[in-house]
Order: structure tokens, then sequence, then C-alpha cells
């Protein structure tokens, strides 16, 4: 199997999934459903390399679970595997939907049996219903479901791609070349997990792990005259503001870091580094907002959030409130497990002289549950 390159498709927007989390992130016991899938090939056959296809914002944050080769992918399932193509140098390549997340081994030994008999060899099912096209009825026994994964020779797949016309798999497009194209015995098991209902369809689907992740979060900054002072997404009555590249909003700044800490994430800087003019006084509740959506996206979600706002000026006393109801509410979490705690610095140090504030955050993520969405 060193002649042969996996590919996984998993960089789709899940349009069509009606849950918070894309489909790829879904968490089966402990690990997203991409890494199952993945770990399910890698048991199954022993391939030369293994590349993944990635939305571009998250193919740093997948690298962090699996030595594979991480692409970005495209605007279309097509552009995608062609960006993955580029990095195959075998000769021949299995191409993969992540979302036929229950892998078959019988299936995938029957597809690679015949490897060499056709430029392409695809799973099929036959149709077991009356079938109907433009409102007339089609022999079925003509019909074939075809499913993934598929294995094509490379430079076959790649001449097909560059068709102008997009196909949604690799058979119709090497068929299109006027290729042979071999069918095989397919597998009821690999049925699609494209909406939220298909969850109830899938034998191997094990419910996510009642796990939680911690992370913490620490910034600091000046004081600049002038400026609007926000703290927590609250406007201070005072006569500065803090010197950032944003807004200043130290709190949310450190509940950020808080969030990505728990999450595996990186930092702050490394998604709104202060070197690009988008964030330019930018607004950080649209940065916790997007932050929380990212979150989300990979099958996370916050529990708890407990901020130290250190500040020898202004005095906080009055705002605590309003600061932890704001923040509760951004989180989508009741007021109640939503901490915030402000103390002075006696005096000491750059606080204490009363040249800027220090915010310490720490948050807590757990695993989404999709189970109670069926």
């Amino acid at each position: 199997m060193k002649d042969t390159t996996l590919i996984l498709l998993a960089a789709g927007s899940s349009s069509r999934f009606d849950l918070p989390v894309k489909k790829q992130w879904i968490y089966l016991d402990g690990q997203p459903l991409w890494v199952q899938v993945t770990e399910a090939f890698e048991r199954a056959a022993a391939f030369g390399r293994i590349v993944v296809t990635a939305e571009p914002g998250e193919r740093k944050y997948m690298a962090r679970f699996a030595d594979h080769t991480f692409v970005a992918g495209g605007a279309s399932r097509q552009e995608s595997l062609a960006n993955a193509l580029a990095e195959v140098e075998t000769p021949w390549v299995l191409v993969s939907d992540i979302a036929r997340c229950c892998l078959d081994p019988e299936m995938l030994k029957r597809i690679l049996e015949h490897k060499g008999e056709a430029e392409c060899i695809a799973p099929a099912l036959r149709a077991v219903d009356t079938v109907y096209y433009a409102k007339s009825p089609v022999n079925r026994d003509e019909i074939r479901l075809i499913q993934t994964p598929q294995l094509s020779r490379t430079e076959t797949l790649r001449r097909a791609l560059k068709e102008a016309k997009e196909f949604t798999d690799e058979s119709s497009a090497i068929h299109a070349l006027g290729e042979p194209v071999l069918l095989v015995e397919g597998s009821e098991r690999a049925h699609k997990l494209t909406r939220r209902e298909d969850l109830k369809r899938l034998d191997c689907l094990k419910p996510p792990a009642r796990e939680s992740f911690t992370g913490f979060g620490l910034d600091i900054h000046a004081f600049e005259a002038g400026k609007t002072m926000k703290l927590g997404g609250v406007t201070i009555d005072a006569p500065m503001g803090f010197k950032a590249h944003s807004d200043g909003d130290v709190a949310i700044h450190a509940l950020i870091d808080a969030l990505l800490g728990a999450a595996g994430m990186g930092d702050i800087g490394e998604h709104f580094p202060d070197t690009d003019p988008r964030w330019k006084g930018a607004d950080s509740m649209q940065l916790l907002e997007a932050v929380l959506q990212r979150i989300r996206g990979v099958g996370l979600e916050p529990r708890h959030a407990d901020l130290t706002i250190l500040a020898q000026t202004p005095r906080l006393g009055g705002y605590k409130e309003r600061i932890r109801r704001t923040l509760a509410q951004a989180l989508d979490l009741s007021p109640a497990r939503v901490n915030i705690k402000a103390t002075t610095a006696e005096k000491m140090g750059f606080v204490g002289r009363k040249e800027g504030v220090t915010v310490h955050a720490v948050a807590t993520l757990e695993i989404y549950d999709w189970s109670h969405a069926l």
C-alpha cells in the first residue's frame, strides 16, 4: 500500500447539518469525528501518506490532533481535492469523504483488490426502491448509488479534474474522460452523514465524552489619555482608555486567551495580529464573538469563566455586576457561571503607579453533546 495515498476530504461547511458544530468536528467519545475516521483507515490499511483537507482557518488546529499532511480546502469538493492532489506523489490515490464516517473494512478490501483493473474503482449500491426520473419510472436494475472511498490512478484523476465541468466524485470525472471505471459492491454502513437525522442511522457513532478543558488568559494594557475605556464590554467613566491596536478591552482579551487556551487554539495574537490593519480599533466584543463561533464550530462550548481585574484606578466596584452580565450574555451562559473580581495592586508596580490595568482569566469548555439533538 505504499503506492497509495489516502485523501480525506474534511473542509466542508456542513451547511445542511443544522447543528452549531460542523459534522467533521462532532466528538465521538473523546475525539473529533475526522480523527476517528482517519484512524479507522489507518487500522484497515498501511497507506504511503495521508492527506487531509481542512477549512483554511482550521488547518493549523487540525494539525494539533494528528501527524498527517493538512491542506487548505477550496470553495468546492473538487477544488479541495485538487489542492490535496498537489501533495500526492504515489501512482494511486484513495479518496474518501469524512462524512462517510462508518468505514466498512470489507468494502475497502474489495476496492483495493481490484487495483489496476480500471482507472477508477468505486463502491456502489443497487437501487432497491422504484425509481422515477422526470416523472417517469426507470429500470432500477440499471441504477447504481455511488459511494466513497474511491481508488483512482493519480495522473488520470489529475487530468480529469482539469476539465471545466464540476464533478461530484472521482468516478464521474474519470468517466467523462472516457477512461474505464469499475464498480464493486458497496456497503449499507457507508451511509453519508449529511443532515442531523443521519446521526440516528450510523451505528459507529459513539456519544461524546463528558470532558471539560480549562484555559488561562492574561492581558496587560497601559493607559492612553483621550480614549474611551472599555472593560468586559462595558464603557467605564474614566478620563483615559487603553493603548492598543484594537479598542484595548483588556478583560475581553484575557478572556479570549483563556477560551483559546482551553480549546488548544493558540493565543489572541495568532488570530488577530496587531500587524493586521483589519483589527485597528476593532470592537473586542466582536473579536470575542468570532472566537466563540470558531470554538463552537469545532465541537466545544463555554461552561464557566472567572476574571480578576487588577486596577489601582479607576474604581470598578460599581461596574463588576454589569461586566459579569455582559460577558455572560456574550458567552450564552447564566450569570451564575461567570465571576468577576476586582482588586488593586496595593500601589505596587505599574498597576499601583496607575499606569495601566492587567486582567487574569480562567475559562472552562465542554464537548458539545450532539446526542441531545437527536
